[in-house]
């Protein structure tokens, strides 16, 4: 009986011990600059830059965001850690932009990160270039299942601050960057289906132009075929 009762004691002792495990950081919420629009810069920062507040909502179990801001002109990211919900930055005028935001604590390696937004910094321009067209089917690194006709469908969205996208120059092929142009579509169309084979590795992007002759082009997305 003292043996069990010291063996009861120690798992007692043992479980009162045990830390409970990390809980990861939770996913924020973007506030401002809003989604697909031109935002309001809090000022001027020289003839080509402007400082551009950013604001998001808290998450809980988070220590450090990390604000990451995309030119969607050049690729280039800006950085900047903070524990804060509101940040700026300097950023070249008559510029789209994407903007997330990825939620980090010390106790954990796991992050996560926000969705990603779309927003125009202001210049002198009276046009603006569309935002690069949004791949949304099939998912970048996803597998994708052709249908009985060996046919998947391809589906983006675009968005442009002035509604005038004029057409959509879709590029398709197994080498990388795609270099096929599989149709030009007019502005009403967001989807197209293509011919693959099973077990293949496809890559694809949009160009976007608008009726001013305007042109930005997405990101190449890459999938593999079932």
């Amino acid at each position: 009986m003292r043996i069990l009762a010291f063996i009861l004691l120690c798992l007692v002792l043992f479980s009162g011990c045990k830390k409970d495990s990390p809980k990861p950081p939770e996913k924020v919420s973007l506030v401002a600059p809003a989604k697909n629009s031109e935002c309001t810069p809090v000022q001027s920062d020289g003839e080509t830059s402007s400082i551009v507040r950013f604001n998001w909502n808290a998450a809980d179990n988070t220590e450090v965001y990390v604000l990451q801001v995309t030119n969607l002109t050049t690729g280039t990211i800006q950085y900047k850690n903070t524990s804060a919900t509101i940040e700026t930055l300097s950023l070249a005028k008559g510029t789209p932009f994407s903007w997330v935001v990825v939620s980090e604590n010390s106790e954990t390696t796991t992050s996560v990160s926000s969705d990603s937004w779309l927003f125009y910094n202001p210049g002198s321009e009276v046009s603006h270039v569309p935002f690069p067209a949004e791949l949304t089917f099939p998912a970048q690194g996803s597998t994708a299942f052709k249908d009985v006709n060996n046919e998947i469908s391809l589906k983006w969205t675009g968005q442009d601050l002035d509604d005038d996208i004029k057409s959509y120059d879709v590029y398709f092929s197994n080498e990388n960057p795609p270099v096929t142009l599989l149709q030009n579509t007019n502005a009403g169309v967001n989807e197209l289906k293509v011919q693959v084979v099973s077990d293949e590795v496809y890559y694809w992007k949009v160009v976007t132009t608008d009726e001013e002759g305007n042109i930005s082009t997405s990101n190449i997305t890459e999938f593999k075929t079932r």
